[in-house]
């Protein structure tokens, strides 16, 4: 239920309807706009219209909410909000909605300081206010590299803040939300845990903002409902952000629901951006999608960088799109070379073992390209692990893709390992031909760097 007050309504009179509504049992909600004045209250509106509170003086009228999100329903707050983000304790705020845009980017997983570092100077160079990077990761596989906890939220507020951006990461359980609100300055709600009630309402708690992102099957209302949870614990400070849901197309990894937007936009008034790298997995894709966002009304864009070492750098283009879509569009850089995508991707060789990785560098060499195959240069023959792999084999893999690969090959060689041996492998291939990449987040099946992904 919403009551408006008179526009005359005085502070006194205010305080005495907050009472009023407390003395019932409810927990008020107020919002204050530049012409009126209005209170939310949820709970059984059937003891409510049992009260005559529209006869205590300073009220003008009261009116029921028809939508199930009443805390983010228009119906609530005619106007949009904007959501404060601080830079730990500094003076800078980036603001999220009503005209101002928002643009997070930044790796799926902190690796470590010095590639956060690099990648936080690159994604700020490019227009990005909020550094995200994931601490606590969820992954399909249990053997998969998980994130380096707390350690890992300290290179990220530690990094953040030397480069003046906000952090934000995500939080798994409500076990984690104290810690992460130590060192974070925006929690996010994972897919993954759109509906897990109970961390929202232990992050509505903490009163830190929160970027909630719609689940993989989930309806705009479910998305709201969930919004719904941490607005109900006194925490405004919520931004919606669409990723993708489930579809039957398989050429990229999900869905792009753009139509979210403006839809969320005529339903709630809480800001919503769109995070087209996760939504389309396509670097290709991520620039016009990105534009497409901002047009459709977005407040806003949240980039997945890729995961690099050695050599590897991040090609951010954001600036790409004039005018108000600055900060909308990125590039994804080709994994260990020059900032830059690729021309084209003719292989993914799923390197599980050695004969694998040998195949992949005859390739490389040319044995199928003496057929007279046209070639170009930036062409790339990528290797990606399964996760399965041991120390040992990871070197002797390495170590059998550099030796199979000479410098007249007129292609380049990029191999992938798991994140726990990247550092061993950027020694093997230290002063190679072959360049190092990264794995991102996908699913095994469809690896790092192949045609959809």
């Amino acid at each position: 239920m919403i009551i408006v007050l008179r526009p005359d309504a005085t502070d006194e009179q205010i305080d005495h309807v907050l009472e009023r509504i407390g003395e019932l049992g409810f927990k008020p909600h107020i919002s204050k706009g530049s012409a009126r004045t209005i209170i939310g209250v949820i709970g059984d509106e059937t003891k409510l219209e049992a009260t005559p509170l529209s006869a205590i003086p300073g009220v003008e009228q009261v009116l029921p909410i028809l939508k199930a999100f009443k805390l983010a329903s228009r119906e609530m707050q005619r106007q949009d909000s904007v959501v404060e983000v601080r830079a730990g304790k500094s003076d800078h705020v980036v603001k999220i909605g009503g005209g101002h845009l928002a643009m997070i980017a930044g790796p799926c997983a902190i690796e470590s300081a010095e590639v956060l570092e690099t990648i936080a100077g690159k994604v700020k160079a490019a227009g990005a206010n909020i550094l995200r990077g994931g601490a606590f990761k969820p992954r399909t596989s249990p053997y998969a590299f998980q994130g380096l906890g707390e350690a890992g939220l300290k290179i990220l507020e530690e990094v953040g803040h030397r480069h003046g951006l906000p952090v934000v990461t995500e939080v798994m359980d409500p076990r984690q939300v104290e810690v992460v609100n130590e060192h974070a300055d925006m929690f996010q709600i994972g897919a993954r845990n759109m509906q897990n009630f109970d961390l929202l309402k232990e992050v509505g708690r903490a009163g830190k903002p929160v970027l909630l992102k719609r689940g993989l099957s989930a309806t705009v209302k479910d998305l709201l409902m969930s919004a719904e949870y941490v607005l109900s614990e006194g925490n405004l400070n919520v931004v919606l952000c669409e990723r993708g849901v489930k579809s039957f197309e398989d050429s990229t990894r999900n869905m792009l629901d753009l139509s979210s937007v403006p839809n969320v936009k005529g339903q709630s008034h809480l800001p919503i951006i769109v995070d087209p790298s996760h939504a389309t997995g396509r670097p290709d894709l991520i620039p016009s999608m990105a534009k497409a966002a901002i047009a459709a009304g977005a407040d806003g864009g949240s980039h997945r960088g890729p995961q690099l070492s050695g050599e590897g750098t991040v090609g951010w283009a954001a600036g790409a799109a004039a005018g108000p879509v600055r900060g909308g569009v990125c590039g994804h850089a080709a994994a260990g070379g020059a900032a830059g995508t690729t021309d084209r991707i003719i292989g993914n060789c799923l390197a599980a073992s050695l004969w694998r990785a040998r195949a992949a560098a005859a390739l490389a060499r040319g044995s199928r390209l003496n057929r007279g195959v046209p070639i170009m240069r930036n062409i790339y023959v990528v290797g990606n692990w399964k996760m399965n792999t041991t120390p040992s084999s990871a070197i002797e893999l390495a170590s059998a893709v550099a030796a199979g690969v000479d410098a007249a090959a007129p292609v380049e060689v990029v191999v992938c390992p798991p994140f726990p041996f990247l550092a061993m492998v950027g020694q093997v291939l230290r002063g190679k031909t072959v360049k190092l990449g990264g794995q991102n987040c996908y699913h095994e099946n469809e690896g790092a760097f192949n045609r959809r992904g």
